[in-house]
């Protein structure tokens, strides 16, 4: 079977290795799965889509045995299982390839794609020469840029990830999991990973393949099926499918992009950057963002974006140049001195870098304003309630109550905590890095509903974003970047897709188009 090329994609007729029949799932106040159906076929990669909160990684967590049905079958190879934990799942032939990522930070690669099943022999010794030729075969067949024995807590997240994957082509399985793969990879792994599904495909095995991007989704999938509020909306034929038929599947309703023309009338300059320079990250980077007005900042992986976003908020320290504020020079000492100025950085990772996991929604959402929400050094509950009631109204967040723990949220839920929570801060200028990254069509079209209000209203935003469809919709004017440099600037309303990519990839010259 040629599953390379998306013509191939036709569905696969052969029996299902793995059925989930009837399943739900209750949680404390909500029930995230209801009488749920799905099933795989050998060969195939099926993908399941739903908006955030829909239930499909409580589902394939039930399936991978990190959860337990409350009812429901779950049959592979035709016999019914009952998984009491991971361990128990993966020996069945069952892989999750998470998208939290649940890799030990203080342990070797080797350690971790082998861990719970490492090489043996004698006396029960661990086979240490086996774990590095059995890891060295993987890593050079996901075309890894690391070693068997760097430690793990020393890798980029996209590096992580690879790791994760290299789990599942650790031993033999029946069926894997990939919940968002390619999140947080490079456009030069994402091909190896579509190599690697395509040779499972190849081998039999079956794939539930989750993800928000749909050219992945029509590149990779032989069927797609739905779930919507925990549960199944139906299953369709890839090939005779389209985007907005599943996006009225996933939210009720179809979505399109504005690509209408922009408000051109802005105030003047709330932020200029004036050759800016950090040593060996990035260099003589210059621009500026008006009042009201949205800019783009576009570029690959690693070409400084994020390292920028970070010096102007205070977070790194800067080797020349300057950043004006409103019309004044700042130093900011640190993120407090920016977010004191009216800064506001919503940060791409959200789990690491913009919530607390463990506590409550009420109490993430004042954490960057609490003089706001307390009295005499004492927090105020009616306060916060306030603050969490509002914003909660306001972006349309789905939880039982402010009681839930946001890391039990969906990521579209956590983002707009995160969001909601800078925007308590009143700023006077907004950057959003990477702000829809894993989140549904529908949230996605909520957030870019809402930053061009805020735009509106007199906020000046700059979107820093890996998509282009994202940066060509929401932006005014956008900023190129490769490399730690600026390589172009664009009027939003005009500027064509080649041109972008050229000036990312350092195929064009430095232009100003605008």
């Amino acid at each position: 079977m040629n599953a390379s090329s998306p013509q191939s994609r036709q569905p696969i007729d052969a029996a299902p290795i793995l059925e989930l029949k009837g399943i739900t799932k209750r949680f404390p106040g909500v029930v995230a799965l209801n009488n749920v159906d799905f099933d795989v076929r050998p060969g195939e990669v099926h993908a399941l889509l739903g908006e955030n909160g829909a239930g499909k990684s409580t589902l394939m967590k039930v399936l991978a045995g990190k959860h337990q049905a409350n009812e429901g079958k779950i049959i592979l190879g035709g016999q019914e299982m009952a998984f009491e934990n991971p361990k128990h799942a993966k020996r069945a032939g069952v892989v999750l390839i998470h998208q939290e990522q649940s890799l030990v930070s203080e342990m070797t690669v080797a350690e971790n794609i082998f861990l719970g099943s490492l090489p043996r022999k004698s006396f029960n010794r661990v086979d240490w020469r086996k774990l590095r030729e059995d890891t060295n075969k993987i890593l050079e067949r996901l075309k890894c840029g690391f070693q068997h024995d760097d430690l793990v807590g020393s890798l980029s997240i996209a590096k992580k990830q690879m790791v994760e994957i290299g789990r599942a082509l650790a031993f033999t399985p029946q069926v894997v999991v990939f919940d968002e793969p390619t999140a947080s990879l490079t456009d030069h792994e994402k091909p190896v990973l579509y190599d690697v599904i395509n040779s499972l495909c190849e081998q039999g095995v079956g794939i539930v393949y989750i993800s928000h991007r749909m050219d992945e989704i029509f590149h990779l999938s032989h069927r797609i099926s739905v779930l919507r509020d925990g549960e199944y909306t139906g299953t369709v034929n890839t090939a005779d499918t389209n985007e907005d038929e599943i996006t009225r599947m996933m939210i009720g309703r179809s979505l399109t992009l504005d690509h209408a023309s922009k408000p051109t009338d802005f105030g003047d300059n709330m932020l200029e950057v004036r050759h800016l320079s950090v040593k060996r990250v990035f260099e003589d980077v210059s621009f500026n963002v008006r009042k009201g007005e949205i800019v783009g900042m576009y570029g690959l992986v690693g070409a400084g974006r994020s390292e920028v976003a970070e010096t102007i908020f205070g977070l790194r320290k800067p080797s020349a140049g300057d950043v004006v504020l409103d019309g004044e020079v700042v130093n900011f000492r640190n993120s407090h001195d920016a977010v004191m100025s009216g800064v506001a950085l919503v940060p791409e990772d959200r789990k690491d870098q913009g919530l607390i996991l463990g506590m409550n929604c009420r109490d993430n959402m004042t954490l960057a304003s609490l003089s706001s929400v307390s009295s005499l050094g004492f927090m105020t509950s009616a306060k916060e309630r306030e603050v969490y009631d509002k914003y909660h109204q306001a972006m349309k967040i789905k939880t039982p109550s402010w009681r839930q723990k946001v890391g039990n949220l969906s990521g579209g839920n956590q983002q707009k905590i995160v969001i909601g929570k800078w925007l308590h801060t009143q700023p006077k200028l907004l950057i959003l890095d990477e702000p829809t990254r894993g989140i549904d069509v529908g949230s996605k079209s909520e957030i870019h509903t809402l930053v061009k209000d805020l735009a509106k209203s007199g906020y000046a935003v700059l979107v820093i974003s890996s998509e282009m469809p994202e940066v060509l919709g929401l932006s005014n004017r956008i900023i190129a970047m490769y490399d730690g440099r600026v390589t172009a600037e664009f009027d939003g309303d005009n500027v064509s897709e080649d041109a972008l990519v050229q000036a990312i990839t350092g195929m064009g010259k430095q232009a100003q188009a605008s």
